[in-house]
């Protein structure tokens, strides 16, 4: 067997303002703070002699070829993401950047943000406007039930509440 993967397919290219913050806070803090620290890291290292068994020099290398890697990334996803700053004029449905709170099959409830496949947060209730739940509630109304497809069958879950900050 090969190493080959097929390429991702791209995300939506959405985002809210705190996403896009976000990011290019990273693409700052890689580019201006732990990049020029560990070029010099590898450049004492490199000082060092043989650097075939220099693990300084080895590992440097390697994290300096993961940051180029995310920058590259970030410098390109960032062009052409869309920034969406304003709610949709329909606020009785679910759109991108809806807050929501959904009741599941057996009764529990949950609070969840429907955000840029860039930003999603589990932890924080912020799922991907391209996952499985966001794509089954899209587009629904208060008291509506979507349906979500998942390895363990067909589930429901209703949306009891719409918000838009």
């Amino acid at each position: 067997m090969g190493r080959y993967r097929p390429p991702r397919p791209k995300g939506t290219p959405l985002i809210t303002p705190s996403g896009e913050e976000r990011l290019r806070a990273e693409l700052e803090t890689l580019w201006r703070q732990e990049r020029p620290v560990v070029a010099r890291a590898v450049q004492d290292a490199a000082k060092n002699g043989d650097r075939s068994e220099n693990g300084d020099y080895i590992y440097g290398k390697k994290r300096l070829r993961e940051i180029d890697s995310r920058v590259r990334f970030l410098s390109k996803r960032l062009e052409v993401l869309q920034v969406v700053r304003e709610a949709p004029t329909d606020r009785q449905r679910v759109y991108f950047g809806a807050e929501l709170l959904i009741a599941e099959e057996d009764g529990t409830e949950r609070r969840l943000r429907i955000v840029g496949p860039d930003e999603f947060d589990p932890a924080r209730g912020e799922i991907s406007i391209d996952a499985p739940l966001a794509k089954a509630l899209l587009g629904k109304g208060l008291g509506d039930v979507g349906l979500i497809q998942s390895p363990s069958g067909t589930r429901e879950v209703e949306i009891l509440e719409i918000r838009y900050p």
